[in-house]
């Protein structure tokens, strides 16, 4: 049985290293961000799918979450990262109130993370072979 793995905003980063897509037409989410519409969203549409992210409003209002793929409900913008997300079964926790995990923390969730990728990754290869 397969859960949702959450990681904190430092884990995203340190991982995945979103960028700032050179042919932006905007300067959101801390210059990261693809808006939801015009010459942005086309952009979204023509980048790799697997390097592709959406920033959702979270259900209280406060908090947003980074979540893999290109989607339409509560999007805030798309991010673009250097690494794929393999459409792996993730959750991205930023939250309102600006926190950051220790160093040790960073190495126990970016851990967790690798392993949950390969473990993804094995699945898909085993899938791909049957």
């Amino acid at each position: 049985m397969s859960h949702s793995l959450i990681v904190h905003e430092d884990t995203f980063q340190a991982h995945f290293e979103p960028y700032r897509h050179p042919e932006a037409q905007h300067d959101i989410w801390g210059g990261l961000g693809l808006e939801t519409f015009g010459p942005d969203l086309e952009l979204v549409h023509h980048v790799d799918p697997d390097h592709v992210w959406t920033v959702v409003d979270g259900d209280s209002g406060h908090d947003q979450w980074i979540v893999p793929g290109v989607h339409r409900v509560n999007r805030i913008c798309y991010l673009v990262t250097r690494k794929p997300h393999h459409e792996l079964d993730l959750s991205v926790a930023v939250r309102h109130r600006l926190t950051s995990l220790t160093p040790r923390g960073l190495q126990r969730q970016l851990t967790q993370l690798r392993r949950a990728l390969e473990a993804h990754e094995a699945a898909a290869t085993r899938l791909a072979r049957l």
